[in-house]
């Protein structure tokens, strides 16, 4: 695994950012990993200006499937490297990482598909005449990606825009760049003009607002916060542009009353523990029948007991470090809020003497 160097790809040129260092952190161990210089408003416009998407879209689209064929099979070569970087980064256990990266290739490889199976549609007939709909390119799309999932959700949204003949601007969580800027790597060692993909990291506030503001960003893909989500909607509104959101949620698991319990409970604790619980869908609330609380309690509050917990890189492992001290202080707020409320904590709910953001 190679750590990339203090560089961020601008306009298709691989360079120190203009914005504040970002300092990227092993969350198993609290050592950093490496410092990235992020973007700056001003790289935001010179790659939304680049990104010009005319040659790129004139391809036929069987053209533009080889260039998204390719990345997926170099994520593929690469896969174990690529994995191995993303737990190093957000703590995630490699099993979790490499199951990412195996899905980002095949990502790229569906939009290919979806490429080359590509049709049109005639239109209905109005008059002595022949009407046809023709699909075009926005231009300029920004894709604005969280640190769960980093390279998964890059490709969600890299490869439908690059289908489309769009250029994109990617910007992922400041914590989280590494990964995304070796994807970007492969993208670009597919034959995907270079121009067309700029990975811009840094604040949401600076890096995120500008691309969201620019003129020549004519769609936007974001997943994140439903409040950054709602700022980004107004935004949009102003612009009259298309958003695509993937926002916050609290997932609730139900147990029917006929419901297999050792496989409930199996289920309920791989869809919280899993991702160390940092997934809009992680399942963090149960509704389940009255009459089986106390089974159920005393289950979960068992499973739970026995999981490991442990760094990423150890194949036991089944509860990894949060993504970030930060994140894991907020985590243990929050519980200590709860108690404060009159919640019992069963189970955990403290901060271990350990370094690393485990919890």
């Amino acid at each position: 695994m190679t750590v990339p160097a203090d560089e961020i790809l601008v306009a298709g040129r691989w360079r120190r950012g203009g914005g504040a260092p970002l300092e990227c952190v092993d969350p198993a161990t609290g050592e950093p990993i490496a410092v990235v210089h992020g973007a700056s408003a001003r790289d935001v416009d010179e790659a939304a200006r680049a990104a010009s998407v005319a040659e790129w879209a004139a391809l036929l689209p069987h053209e533009r499937a080889r260039a998204l064929a390719r990345v997926g099979d170099l994520i593929e070569r690469d896969a174990e490297s690529l994995a191995l970087l993303q737990t190093r980064n957000t703590g995630k256990t490699l099993r979790e990482t490499r199951a990412l990266v195996a899905s980002a290739a095949g990502t790229f490889r569906f939009y290919a598909a979806a490429l080359e199976t590509m049709e049109t549609a005639l239109t209905p007939q109005r008059g002595p005449w022949l009407t046809m709909s023709v699909y075009e390119p926005i231009g300029v799309v920004g894709a604005i990606t969280p640190w769960n999932s980093p390279i998964a959700s890059d490709a969600q949204k890299i490869a439908p825009a690059l289908a489309a003949g769009n250029g994109v601007l990617l910007k992922p969580a400041e914590a989280t760049p590494l990964v995304s800027l070796a994807l970007a790597r492969l993208v670009l060692e597919a034959g995907v003009p270079a121009p067309l993909l700029s990975v811009l990291p840094g604040p949401g506030s600076v890096v995120g607002d500008a691309i969201v503001r620019h003129p020549l960003v004519g769609k936007v893909a974001f997943t994140g916060g439903t409040s950054t989500g709602r700022a980004i909607g107004r935004i949009a509104a102003e612009k009259v542009m298309p958003v695509t959101m993937e926002l916050g949620g609290k997932s609730p698991t139900i147990v029917c009353p006929d419901a297999a319990v050792e496989q409930a409970v199996a289920g309920i604790l791989y869809g919280i523990f899993s991702s160390s619980g940092q997934s809009c869908i992680a399942g963090s609330r149960i509704f389940l029948p009255e009459p089986r609380y106390a089974e159920f309690r005393d289950l979960l509050v068992a499973g739970a007991s026995r999981l490991r917990m442990g760094p990423g890189t150890a194949a036991d492992t089944q509860v990894a470090p949060l993504a970030t001290v930060a994140h894991r202080d907020r985590v243990a707020s929050l519980v200590d809020r709860a108690r404060g409320e009159g919640a019992r904590v069963l189970c955990g709910g403290e901060v271990p003497s350990s370094a690393g953001a485990y919890y």
